[in-house]
């Protein structure tokens, strides 16, 4: 649920618990997903300032690089749950990805908002393709989702319990995005999934093509 949607929003925010979850973890020490890594300095300027704006409320993560998550994997390895990732999975996705990512693009930012759990950029698809990118690689491995796919670059979660009335004001106090997020690579990389906000390991890149014009967004 989204802070937006004014009838069936959170009606504050949720407090992250920052610890270790070994029955989640059951002795697994990584966790992979697909990203677009931010590079572009005004944008990574622009998360700085706004993550200042909103410091009471959020858990500091100066140690997670900014990005776009586009495809939760699960853990690297073999293995029989269902959250396993085996490395002939990723070896398969990298190759579908150069086959089949086609060019660069230039994806529009929204004003923030937020999950219960975290606050958030929100980023736009109109040519389809980041969904593009998510069907090839459904392909050959299953997404590990428990929630419907919401395009957004994090911005910090939850340390301090607040109002929807009082967040929206922060949120709304916060000035717009740069216009969009540059995609010319896609990034596999791990995590120690005992440290929430670590830092991220690039495992795998996959470079996109040739740029093509930036995509303005609505204010």
């Amino acid at each position: 649920m989204l802070f937006s949607d004014a009838i069936a929003g959170p009606a504050q925010t949720l407090v992250a618990d920052l610890r270790d979850y070994p029955q989640w973890r059951q002795g697994r020490l990584r966790y992979g997903v697909w990203i677009v890594p931010v590079v572009d300095t005004e944008l990574l300027e622009y998360i700085r300032v706004a993550r200042d704006q909103l410091a009471d409320l959020l858990h500091p993560s100066p140690r997670r690089q900014p990005h776009l998550t586009v495809f939760v994997c699960g853990f690297p390895g073999e293995g029989e749950r269902d959250d396993d990732f085996p490395p002939q999975r990723l070896e398969q996705q990298a190759a579908l990805l150069e086959a089949q990512a086609d060019d660069a693009c230039s994806l529009p930012l929204a004003r923030l908002d937020s999950f219960a759990s975290a606050a958030f950029i929100p980023v736009g698809d109109p040519m389809g393709r980041l969904a593009k990118w998510r069907s090839v690689l459904a392909q050959c491995s299953g997404e590990i989702r428990q929630s419907p796919y919401v395009a957004h670059i994090t911005l910090g979660l939850y340390r301090r319990c607040v109002s929807a009335a009082e967040l929206c004001r922060r949120l709304d106090d916060v000035a717009a995005p740069p216009s969009s997020l540059r995609a010319s690579e896609l990034h596999y990389v791990t995590y120690d999934a005992r440290d929430q906000l670590g830092p991220l390991q690039c495992v795998r890149h996959v470079m996109l093509g040739e740029a093509q014009e930036p995509i303005r967004s609505a204010r």
